[in-house]
């Protein structure tokens, strides 16, 4: 019952936030000489939209491989003095500011894959042709809503969120020393049983806290 109300409370804010943000802006507008705005949103499957787009599903979602591979290569945190409570994230393309905000984060992994006999984890939902070296012992669950996270680039945040499917399948190898209302102590991958290091994402969390 507490995720499904979980659930309702995410996507009423979510529409909300949306009906909020969309009033804030037309996309294309150029606030000044030779400049375009344009307004994006990933949910927390990892897929990209364009912020106003009403259905937000794989059909209406971007798949361009390239295009993704440059979006995603350009994000960063908002300096620009322009929605930035709103967008805290923009890709930089040329001319155009490319303005986005999140369900969760920027970052979310989708699979893991070998590239020179070392485990890689790809996100951007662009095949494999973005990743992070992938850290078993950085894997952190959180216990109330059961997402997981694991490490990856400043820019982004320094916080990746673990796509839902594959978080399915990541759950069933956790060991939990301390109970299950607590996060888990111990991630068993490919044989192996890594005691879990989650200081990384303490130190990322006060940090954001701090700003």
């Amino acid at each position: 019952m507490y995720r499904f109300n979980q659930l309702i409370y995410s996507k009423v804010s979510q529409n909300l936030m949306r009906s909020y943000c969309t009033g804030l802006y037309v996309q294309g507008q150029s606030p000044e000489k030779n400049i375009r705005e344009y307004f994006y949103y990933i949910d927390h499957q990892g897929m990209l939209f364009l912020d106003d787009s009403k259905m937000k599903n794989f059909t209406s979602c971007f798949k361009d491989k390239q295009f993704l591979v440059f979006f995603f290569k350009r994000i960063r945190p908002n300096e620009t003095q322009r929605y930035q409570k709103e967008f805290p994230f923009i890709s930089l393309c040329g001319r155009e500011r490319n303005y986005i905000r999140c369900d969760d984060v920027p970052l979310v992994y989708s699979h893991v894959i070998i590239q020179n006999g070392n485990d890689m984890f790809c996100y951007g939902n662009a095949g494999d042709l973005m990743f992070n070296p992938f850290e078993p012992d950085k894997i952190f669950m959180n216990p109330e809503s059961g997402r997981i996270y694991h490490p990856c680039g400043e820019r982004f945040g320094s916080i990746g969120l673990v796509k839902s499917q594959l978080a399915i399948d990541f759950s069933k190898l956790f060991r939990f020393q301390n109970g299950e209302n607590n996060p888990p102590t111990q991630f068993e991958w490919k044989g192996k049983v890594f005691d879990l290091d989650n200081e990384w994402l303490k130190k990322n969390k006060s940090e954001q806290i701090a700003q």
